[in-house]
Protein backbone atom coordinates (compact mmCIF):
# COMPACT_ATOMS: atom_id res chain seq x y z
CA UNK A 1 0.00 0.00 0.00
CA UNK A 2 1.38 3.24 -1.04
CA UNK A 3 2.23 6.34 1.56
CA UNK A 4 -0.58 8.08 0.41
CA UNK A 5 -3.60 5.44 0.12
CA UNK A 6 -2.76 4.92 4.00
CA UNK A 7 -3.17 8.44 5.02
CA UNK A 8 -6.88 8.15 3.12
CA UNK A 9 -7.15 4.59 5.11
CA UNK A 10 -6.08 6.23 8.45
CA UNK A 11 -8.24 9.49 7.95
CA UNK A 12 -11.33 6.65 6.80
CA UNK A 13 -10.96 5.13 9.93
CA UNK A 14 -11.52 8.41 12.13
CA UNK A 15 -14.25 9.54 10.50
CA UNK A 16 -16.30 12.14 12.29
CA UNK A 17 -20.35 13.12 12.62
CA UNK A 18 -19.86 15.42 9.36
CA UNK A 19 -17.99 12.64 7.46
CA UNK A 20 -20.54 10.29 8.54
CA UNK A 21 -23.37 12.48 7.40
CA UNK A 22 -21.91 13.58 4.40
CA UNK A 23 -21.62 9.90 3.38
CA UNK A 24 -24.34 8.62 3.93
CA UNK A 25 -27.20 8.16 1.35
CA UNK A 26 -30.11 9.38 3.67
CA UNK A 27 -27.92 11.13 6.33
CA UNK A 28 -28.64 14.69 5.52
CA UNK A 29 -31.91 14.35 4.42
CA UNK A 30 -32.98 13.45 7.97
CA UNK A 31 -31.28 16.21 9.44
CA UNK A 32 -32.77 18.35 7.10
CA UNK A 33 -36.27 16.56 7.38
CA UNK A 34 -36.11 16.73 11.33
CA UNK A 35 -35.03 20.35 11.27
CA UNK A 36 -38.30 21.25 8.93
CA UNK A 37 -40.27 19.73 12.45
CA UNK A 38 -38.24 21.94 14.55
CA UNK A 39 -35.84 24.56 13.61
CA UNK A 40 -34.65 25.21 17.10
CA UNK A 41 -32.89 22.05 17.33
CA UNK A 42 -30.22 23.37 15.02
CA UNK A 43 -29.37 25.83 17.65
CA UNK A 44 -27.69 25.65 21.27
CA UNK A 45 -30.80 27.92 22.93
CA UNK A 46 -29.26 30.61 25.65
CA UNK A 47 -25.47 29.67 25.29
CA UNK A 48 -23.64 33.30 25.35
CA UNK A 49 -20.09 31.64 24.34
CA UNK A 50 -18.03 28.65 24.57
CA UNK A 51 -14.50 30.60 25.26
CA UNK A 52 -13.02 32.55 27.48
CA UNK A 53 -13.68 35.85 25.65
CA UNK A 54 -16.15 38.32 27.40
CA UNK A 55 -19.18 38.19 25.96
CA UNK A 56 -22.38 40.50 25.88
CA UNK A 57 -25.01 39.28 28.85
CA UNK A 58 -28.72 38.67 28.47
CA UNK A 59 -29.93 41.65 30.90
CA UNK A 60 -27.49 45.09 31.86
CA UNK A 61 -25.79 43.36 34.69
CA UNK A 62 -24.85 45.10 38.38
CA UNK A 63 -21.89 43.20 39.01
CA UNK A 64 -19.22 41.93 37.15
CA UNK A 65 -17.86 39.07 39.67
CA UNK A 66 -18.54 37.14 42.24
CA UNK A 67 -16.34 36.08 45.72
CA UNK A 68 -18.22 33.06 47.23
CA UNK A 69 -17.15 33.10 50.92
CA UNK A 70 -18.24 29.36 51.37
CA UNK A 71 -18.50 28.20 54.55
CA UNK A 72 -17.79 24.59 54.30
CA UNK A 73 -19.43 22.93 57.59
CA UNK A 74 -22.79 24.42 57.87
CA UNK A 75 -22.53 27.77 60.55
CA UNK A 76 -24.82 27.73 63.59
CA UNK A 77 -27.05 30.38 63.11
CA UNK A 78 -28.81 30.18 65.75
CA UNK A 79 -25.15 31.54 67.78
CA UNK A 80 -24.24 34.32 65.30
CA UNK A 81 -27.07 35.90 63.41
CA UNK A 82 -30.79 34.50 63.94
CA UNK A 83 -31.09 35.52 67.74
CA UNK A 84 -34.06 33.91 69.48
CA UNK A 85 -34.72 34.98 72.65
CA UNK A 86 -37.54 32.06 73.31
CA UNK A 87 -34.61 29.25 72.44
CA UNK A 88 -33.03 30.53 75.42
CA UNK A 89 -36.07 30.57 77.44
CA UNK A 90 -37.05 26.77 76.41
CA UNK A 91 -33.26 26.11 77.16
CA UNK A 92 -33.31 22.44 77.98
CA UNK A 93 -37.18 21.66 76.89
CA UNK A 94 -38.31 19.25 74.92
CA UNK A 95 -38.65 20.12 70.75
CA UNK A 96 -42.40 19.87 70.23
CA UNK A 97 -43.47 17.93 68.01
CA UNK A 98 -45.60 19.70 66.27
CA UNK A 99 -42.76 21.49 65.28
CA UNK A 100 -40.86 18.97 63.92
CA UNK A 101 -43.45 17.46 62.38
CA UNK A 102 -42.16 14.45 59.64
CA UNK A 103 -38.68 16.08 58.86
CA UNK A 104 -36.58 14.03 58.39
CA UNK A 105 -33.09 13.53 60.71
CA UNK A 106 -29.56 12.62 59.98
CA UNK A 107 -28.40 8.96 61.05
CA UNK A 108 -26.45 11.06 64.07
CA UNK A 109 -29.86 12.07 65.91
CA UNK A 110 -32.11 10.03 64.36
CA UNK A 111 -31.45 7.51 67.45
CA UNK A 112 -32.23 10.26 69.98
CA UNK A 113 -34.94 9.55 72.63
CA UNK A 114 -34.84 13.02 73.27
CA UNK A 115 -34.51 16.38 71.67
CA UNK A 116 -33.77 18.93 74.38
CA UNK A 117 -33.62 23.02 72.86
CA UNK A 118 -30.33 24.92 73.24
CA UNK A 119 -30.32 28.72 73.25
CA UNK A 120 -27.14 30.41 72.75
CA UNK A 121 -24.27 31.10 75.32
CA UNK A 122 -23.28 34.43 73.32
CA UNK A 123 -24.93 37.47 73.76
CA UNK A 124 -26.46 39.28 70.81
CA UNK A 125 -26.74 43.25 69.79
CA UNK A 126 -28.09 45.06 67.17
CA UNK A 127 -25.56 46.87 64.99
CA UNK A 128 -25.77 50.29 62.76
CA UNK A 129 -28.78 52.01 61.21
CA UNK A 130 -30.16 48.51 60.13
CA UNK A 131 -30.52 47.37 63.43
CA UNK A 132 -29.00 43.72 62.63
CA UNK A 133 -28.87 41.35 65.61
CA UNK A 134 -25.40 39.83 65.59
CA UNK A 135 -23.29 37.51 68.25
CA UNK A 136 -21.15 39.11 69.79
CA UNK A 137 -18.91 36.11 68.18
CA UNK A 138 -18.56 38.26 64.96
CA UNK A 139 -17.68 41.78 66.50
CA UNK A 140 -15.86 43.02 62.83
CA UNK A 141 -18.70 41.56 61.21
CA UNK A 142 -21.57 43.61 63.28
CA UNK A 143 -19.12 46.71 62.11
CA UNK A 144 -19.83 46.43 58.81
CA UNK A 145 -23.58 45.37 58.78
CA UNK A 146 -25.02 48.31 57.22
CA UNK A 147 -23.32 47.24 54.10
CA UNK A 148 -24.69 43.78 54.44
CA UNK A 149 -28.04 42.27 53.36
CA UNK A 150 -29.08 39.14 55.75
CA UNK A 151 -31.14 36.44 54.13
CA UNK A 152 -32.33 34.44 57.41
CA UNK A 153 -35.09 31.73 55.52
CA UNK A 154 -32.71 29.91 53.02
CA UNK A 155 -33.85 26.36 52.87
CA UNK A 156 -32.56 23.23 51.16
CA UNK A 157 -33.53 19.70 50.63
CA UNK A 158 -29.89 18.24 51.35
CA UNK A 159 -28.96 16.95 55.02
CA UNK A 160 -25.57 15.23 54.57
CA UNK A 161 -22.44 17.61 53.48
CA UNK A 162 -21.43 16.04 50.49
CA UNK A 163 -24.93 15.67 48.50
CA UNK A 164 -25.95 19.50 50.33
CA UNK A 165 -22.38 21.27 49.40
CA UNK A 166 -22.57 19.31 45.65
CA UNK A 167 -26.09 21.03 45.35
CA UNK A 168 -25.41 24.17 46.81
CA UNK A 169 -22.31 24.55 43.46
CA UNK A 170 -23.53 22.99 41.16
CA UNK A 171 -27.67 22.41 41.39
CA UNK A 172 -27.94 18.79 41.85
CA UNK A 173 -27.52 16.36 44.37
CA UNK A 174 -25.73 14.23 42.30
CA UNK A 175 -22.27 14.67 41.13
CA UNK A 176 -21.16 15.45 37.54
CA UNK A 177 -22.39 18.50 36.46
CA UNK A 178 -20.88 21.86 35.96
CA UNK A 179 -20.31 24.04 38.98
CA UNK A 180 -21.30 27.53 39.16
CA UNK A 181 -18.45 28.96 38.48
CA UNK A 182 -17.85 27.30 35.85
CA UNK A 183 -21.37 28.28 34.09
CA UNK A 184 -20.04 31.69 35.10
CA UNK A 185 -17.10 31.30 32.89
CA UNK A 186 -18.99 29.66 29.96
CA UNK A 187 -21.75 32.19 29.43
CA UNK A 188 -20.00 35.32 30.46
CA UNK A 189 -15.96 34.56 29.58
CA UNK A 190 -13.04 36.49 31.06
CA UNK A 191 -12.10 40.03 31.31
CA UNK A 192 -8.46 39.08 31.82
CA UNK A 193 -6.67 37.00 29.11
CA UNK A 194 -3.78 36.01 31.83
CA UNK A 195 -5.90 34.39 34.63
CA UNK A 196 -8.71 31.94 34.78
CA UNK A 197 -12.14 32.90 34.96
CA UNK A 198 -13.12 31.01 37.56
CA UNK A 199 -10.70 30.74 40.73
CA UNK A 200 -10.55 28.43 44.37
CA UNK A 201 -8.96 29.27 47.42
CA UNK A 202 -8.99 26.34 49.88
CA UNK A 203 -8.72 26.99 54.15
CA UNK A 204 -8.45 24.78 56.96
CA UNK A 205 -10.59 26.29 59.47
CA UNK A 206 -9.63 25.97 63.85
CA UNK A 207 -13.25 24.78 64.41
CA UNK A 208 -12.99 21.21 64.15
CA UNK A 209 -10.16 19.24 64.52
CA UNK A 210 -11.52 16.66 61.62
CA UNK A 211 -13.32 18.45 58.57
CA UNK A 212 -15.78 17.26 55.83
CA UNK A 213 -13.11 16.89 53.07
CA UNK A 214 -13.55 18.76 49.70
CA UNK A 215 -13.80 17.45 46.34
CA UNK A 216 -12.23 18.51 43.07
CA UNK A 217 -15.40 17.81 41.22
CA UNK A 218 -16.78 20.66 43.37
CA UNK A 219 -15.15 23.28 41.03
CA UNK A 220 -15.20 20.64 37.74
CA UNK A 221 -16.87 22.03 34.46
CA UNK A 222 -18.48 18.75 34.22
CA UNK A 223 -20.14 18.56 30.80
CA UNK A 224 -18.82 22.11 29.61
CA UNK A 225 -15.58 22.69 27.60
CA UNK A 226 -12.52 21.71 29.79
CA UNK A 227 -11.46 25.42 29.76
CA UNK A 228 -14.74 26.17 32.35
CA UNK A 229 -13.19 24.40 34.86
CA UNK A 230 -11.85 26.33 38.34
CA UNK A 231 -8.48 26.18 38.79
CA UNK A 232 -6.99 26.31 42.67
CA UNK A 233 -4.40 28.37 43.89
CA UNK A 234 -2.23 26.72 46.05
CA UNK A 235 -0.43 27.82 49.21
CA UNK A 236 2.98 27.86 49.33
CA UNK A 237 5.99 27.74 46.14
CA UNK A 238 3.38 26.45 43.37
CA UNK A 239 0.31 27.98 43.45
CA UNK A 240 -0.74 26.97 40.33
CA UNK A 241 0.54 22.56 39.49
CA UNK A 242 2.50 22.09 37.31
CA UNK A 243 2.74 25.32 35.74
CA UNK A 244 6.42 26.15 35.55
CA UNK A 245 8.57 25.31 32.63
CA UNK A 246 10.94 22.37 34.11
CA UNK A 247 14.92 22.97 33.75
CA UNK A 248 16.52 24.01 30.84
CA UNK A 249 13.59 25.35 29.39
CA UNK A 250 13.49 29.04 28.38
CA UNK A 251 10.34 31.54 27.93
CA UNK A 252 11.24 31.47 24.13
CA UNK A 253 11.42 27.84 23.66
CA UNK A 254 8.75 27.67 26.06
CA UNK A 255 6.69 30.06 23.36
CA UNK A 256 7.79 28.06 19.93
CA UNK A 257 6.50 24.79 21.95
CA UNK A 258 3.20 26.29 22.51
CA UNK A 259 3.03 27.76 18.79
CA UNK A 260 3.53 24.72 17.20
CA UNK A 261 1.26 22.62 18.84
CA UNK A 262 -1.32 25.01 18.48
CA UNK A 263 -0.51 24.62 14.44
CA UNK A 264 -0.88 20.54 14.79
CA UNK A 265 -4.00 20.60 17.15
CA UNK A 266 -5.86 23.72 14.81
CA UNK A 267 -5.25 20.84 11.85
CA UNK A 268 -7.48 18.47 14.04
CA UNK A 269 -9.73 21.03 14.88
CA UNK A 270 -10.09 21.64 10.53
CA UNK A 271 -10.59 17.82 10.31
CA UNK A 272 -12.85 16.74 13.20
CA UNK A 273 -14.18 19.65 14.20
CA UNK A 274 -13.93 18.63 17.99
CA UNK A 275 -15.03 21.60 20.49
CA UNK A 276 -12.17 19.85 23.34
CA UNK A 277 -9.74 20.36 21.31
CA UNK A 278 -10.12 24.16 21.08
CA UNK A 279 -10.67 23.84 24.17
CA UNK A 280 -6.71 22.68 24.78
CA UNK A 281 -5.78 25.18 22.79
CA UNK A 282 -7.15 28.15 24.96
CA UNK A 283 -5.78 26.14 28.19
CA UNK A 284 -2.48 26.18 26.78
CA UNK A 285 -2.21 29.84 26.05
CA UNK A 286 -3.69 30.74 29.24
CA UNK A 287 -1.30 28.77 31.40
CA UNK A 288 1.28 30.31 29.49
CA UNK A 289 0.16 33.91 30.49
CA UNK A 290 -0.30 32.65 33.80
CA UNK A 291 3.32 31.52 34.16
CA UNK A 292 3.80 35.62 34.82
CA UNK A 293 0.30 36.38 36.29
CA UNK A 294 0.42 34.15 38.74
CA UNK A 295 3.46 34.56 40.61
CA UNK A 296 2.20 39.01 40.73
CA UNK A 297 -1.17 38.17 41.34
CA UNK A 298 -0.23 35.79 44.80
CA UNK A 299 3.30 37.99 45.67
CA UNK A 300 1.71 40.40 48.46
CA UNK A 301 5.14 41.90 49.16
CA UNK A 302 3.49 44.71 47.08
CA UNK A 303 0.52 45.55 49.99
CA UNK A 304 0.78 47.89 52.02
CA UNK A 305 1.04 47.30 56.18
CA UNK A 306 -2.45 49.14 56.88
CA UNK A 307 -3.75 46.12 54.46
CA UNK A 308 -2.46 43.42 56.93
CA UNK A 309 -3.81 45.49 60.02
CA UNK A 310 -7.21 45.31 57.68
CA UNK A 311 -7.04 41.61 57.11
CA UNK A 312 -5.59 40.34 60.18
CA UNK A 313 -1.70 39.11 61.10
CA UNK A 314 -2.88 35.77 59.95
CA UNK A 315 -2.82 37.42 55.91
CA UNK A 316 0.89 37.17 56.25
CA UNK A 317 0.30 33.48 56.44
CA UNK A 318 -0.49 31.52 52.62
CA UNK A 319 -3.23 29.58 53.00
CA UNK A 320 -5.12 30.71 55.75
CA UNK A 321 -8.66 31.97 55.23
CA UNK A 322 -7.08 35.72 55.89
CA UNK A 323 -4.57 35.20 53.14
CA UNK A 324 -7.27 33.96 51.14
CA UNK A 325 -9.92 36.83 51.56
CA UNK A 326 -6.82 39.63 50.32
CA UNK A 327 -6.16 37.33 47.32
CA UNK A 328 -9.54 37.45 46.54
CA UNK A 329 -9.12 41.24 46.37
CA UNK A 330 -6.36 40.96 44.11
CA UNK A 331 -8.13 38.81 42.09
CA UNK A 332 -11.14 40.61 42.20
CA UNK A 333 -9.06 43.89 41.28
CA UNK A 334 -7.74 41.91 38.01
CA UNK A 335 -11.46 41.05 36.78
CA UNK A 336 -11.15 37.19 37.74
CA UNK A 337 -15.19 36.25 36.87
CA UNK A 338 -16.06 33.70 40.00
CA UNK A 339 -13.70 33.43 42.68
CA UNK A 340 -14.65 30.64 45.36
CA UNK A 341 -13.39 30.46 48.75
CA UNK A 342 -14.20 27.21 50.91
CA UNK A 343 -13.25 27.59 53.72
CA UNK A 344 -13.49 24.42 56.14
CA UNK A 345 -14.23 23.73 59.71
CA UNK A 346 -17.92 24.29 60.50
CA UNK A 347 -18.95 21.01 61.15
CA UNK A 348 -20.06 21.66 65.15
CA UNK A 349 -22.02 18.37 66.35
CA UNK A 350 -20.41 18.38 69.88
CA UNK A 351 -18.71 21.11 72.17
CA UNK A 352 -20.04 24.34 70.46
CA UNK A 353 -18.49 26.07 73.18
CA UNK A 354 -15.12 25.69 72.65
CA UNK A 355 -14.97 25.10 68.44
CA UNK A 356 -17.26 28.07 67.65
CA UNK A 357 -15.46 30.86 69.14
CA UNK A 358 -12.08 29.40 67.64
CA UNK A 359 -13.81 28.98 63.93
CA UNK A 360 -15.70 32.58 64.16
CA UNK A 361 -11.97 33.79 64.93
CA UNK A 362 -10.28 32.71 61.78
CA UNK A 363 -13.27 34.21 59.77
CA UNK A 364 -14.67 37.85 61.29
CA UNK A 365 -11.97 40.07 60.60
CA UNK A 366 -11.18 39.06 57.44
CA UNK A 367 -14.18 39.01 55.80
CA UNK A 368 -15.19 42.21 57.30
CA UNK A 369 -11.98 43.28 55.92
CA UNK A 370 -12.34 42.47 52.50
CA UNK A 371 -16.00 44.37 52.41
CA UNK A 372 -13.77 47.20 53.71
CA UNK A 373 -11.24 46.75 51.70
CA UNK A 374 -13.34 46.58 48.54
CA UNK A 375 -15.51 49.35 49.64
CA UNK A 376 -12.51 51.59 49.83
CA UNK A 377 -11.04 50.63 46.07
CA UNK A 378 -14.72 51.24 44.70
CA UNK A 379 -14.71 47.39 43.84
CA UNK A 380 -17.78 46.52 45.85
CA UNK A 381 -20.07 48.21 43.93
CA UNK A 382 -19.54 45.92 40.65
CA UNK A 383 -18.49 42.63 43.20
CA UNK A 384 -21.25 40.69 44.91
CA UNK A 385 -19.52 39.30 48.07
CA UNK A 386 -21.31 36.08 49.51
CA UNK A 387 -20.66 34.47 52.45
CA UNK A 388 -22.71 31.06 53.96
CA UNK A 389 -22.22 27.30 53.96
CA UNK A 390 -24.47 24.53 52.80
CA UNK A 391 -26.83 24.25 55.90
CA UNK A 392 -27.51 25.68 59.19
CA UNK A 393 -27.50 24.16 62.92
CA UNK A 394 -30.44 22.09 64.68
CA UNK A 395 -31.92 24.38 67.79
CA UNK A 396 -32.14 21.05 69.60
CA UNK A 397 -29.29 19.27 71.13
CA UNK A 398 -27.01 16.16 69.50
CA UNK A 399 -25.71 14.21 72.09
CA UNK A 400 -25.41 14.97 75.31
CA UNK A 401 -26.42 17.94 77.02
CA UNK A 402 -25.02 19.38 79.95
CA UNK A 403 -24.31 22.83 81.45
CA UNK A 404 -20.60 23.02 79.70
CA UNK A 405 -21.09 21.53 76.29
CA UNK A 406 -23.70 20.69 74.01
CA UNK A 407 -23.84 20.62 69.63
CA UNK A 408 -25.89 21.14 66.88
CA UNK A 409 -26.99 18.51 63.96
CA UNK A 410 -27.00 19.58 60.46
CA UNK A 411 -30.51 21.69 59.56
CA UNK A 412 -31.68 22.24 56.30
CA UNK A 413 -34.88 23.41 57.12
CA UNK A 414 -33.84 27.20 57.60
CA UNK A 415 -30.24 28.97 57.76
CA UNK A 416 -28.73 32.69 57.28
CA UNK A 417 -26.58 33.76 54.55
CA UNK A 418 -25.25 37.24 54.05
CA UNK A 419 -24.38 38.86 51.17
CA UNK A 420 -22.55 42.42 50.35
CA UNK A 421 -22.27 44.29 46.82
CA UNK A 422 -22.95 43.87 43.36
CA UNK A 423 -26.77 45.27 43.18
CA UNK A 424 -27.87 43.60 46.97
CA UNK A 425 -29.69 46.36 49.06
CA UNK A 426 -27.96 46.84 51.81
CA UNK A 427 -28.69 47.14 55.55
CA UNK A 428 -31.43 45.14 55.56
CA UNK A 429 -32.62 41.61 57.06
CA UNK A 430 -34.46 39.49 54.66
CA UNK A 431 -36.99 36.32 55.78
CA UNK A 432 -37.80 35.04 59.37
CA UNK A 433 -38.02 31.68 60.81
CA UNK A 434 -40.04 30.62 63.59
CA UNK A 435 -39.27 30.99 67.92
CA UNK A 436 -37.25 28.38 67.43
CA UNK A 437 -35.53 28.64 64.91
CA UNK A 438 -36.10 25.65 63.07
CA UNK A 439 -38.93 26.56 60.22
CA UNK A 440 -38.87 29.35 57.84
CA UNK A 441 -42.29 31.83 58.15
CA UNK A 442 -41.75 34.65 55.99
CA UNK A 443 -39.94 34.73 52.78
CA UNK A 444 -38.27 31.56 52.21
CA UNK A 445 -35.18 31.37 49.95
CA UNK A 446 -34.50 28.27 48.00
CA UNK A 447 -30.81 27.66 47.09
CA UNK A 448 -31.87 27.58 43.58
CA UNK A 449 -32.75 31.12 44.23
CA UNK A 450 -30.04 31.88 45.29
CA UNK A 451 -28.34 30.78 42.08
CA UNK A 452 -30.65 32.52 40.04
CA UNK A 453 -30.37 35.99 41.74
CA UNK A 454 -26.49 35.44 41.52
CA UNK A 455 -27.04 34.67 38.01
CA UNK A 456 -29.30 37.74 37.57
CA UNK A 457 -26.85 39.96 38.92
CA UNK A 458 -24.33 38.83 36.94
CA UNK A 459 -26.45 39.94 33.90
CA UNK A 460 -27.63 36.04 33.05
CA UNK A 461 -31.19 34.91 32.75
CA UNK A 462 -30.52 31.51 34.86
CA UNK A 463 -33.45 29.90 32.49
CA UNK A 464 -31.88 30.86 29.46
CA UNK A 465 -28.24 29.48 29.80
CA UNK A 466 -28.23 25.79 29.00
CA UNK A 467 -26.23 23.37 27.83
CA UNK A 468 -27.24 20.37 25.68
CA UNK A 469 -25.83 17.12 27.16
CA UNK A 470 -27.17 13.85 26.67
CA UNK A 471 -30.20 14.72 24.70
CA UNK A 472 -31.23 17.31 27.21
CA UNK A 473 -30.68 20.93 27.47
CA UNK A 474 -29.12 21.22 31.32
CA UNK A 475 -28.80 24.68 33.64
CA UNK A 476 -27.81 25.54 36.93
CA UNK A 477 -31.03 25.93 38.55
CA UNK A 478 -32.57 23.02 36.64
CA UNK A 479 -36.46 23.61 36.15
CA UNK A 480 -36.60 26.21 39.40
CA UNK A 481 -35.17 29.05 40.52
CA UNK A 482 -36.52 32.40 40.98
CA UNK A 483 -34.78 35.89 41.23
CA UNK A 484 -35.19 37.53 44.98
CA UNK A 485 -36.22 40.54 43.69
CA UNK A 486 -36.95 42.13 47.44
CA UNK A 487 -33.26 42.58 47.99
CA UNK A 488 -32.22 43.62 44.82
CA UNK A 489 -30.95 47.74 44.89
Amino acid sequence: MKVDDQRVHLCNCNMNRRHFLQKTSMGLGMFALGALFNPTSLFSKGRLTDNLKSESPHHIPKAKRVIFLFQSGGPSQHDLFDFKPFLNHMNGDELPDSVRGEQRLTGMSSFQNSFPLVGTRWSFDQYGESGAWVSELLPHTAAISDDLCFVKSVYTESINHDPAITFFQTGSESPGLPSMGSWMSYGLGSENENLPAFTVLISRGSGRPKDQPLFSRLWGNGFLPSLHQGVQLRAGEDPVLYLNDPDGLNRMSRRNMISALKDLNQLHVSEFENSEITSHIQQYELAYNMQTSVPEVTDLSDEPESVFELYGEEARKPGTYAANCLMARRLAERDVRFIQLYHMGWDQHDNIPRQLPQQCKDVDKASAGLITDLKQRGLLDDTLVIWGGEFGRTAYCQGPFTEHTFGRDHHPRCFTMWFAGGGIKNGISYGKTDDFGYNVIENPVHVHDVQATIMHLLGIDHKRLTYKSQGRNFRLTDVHGEVIHDILA
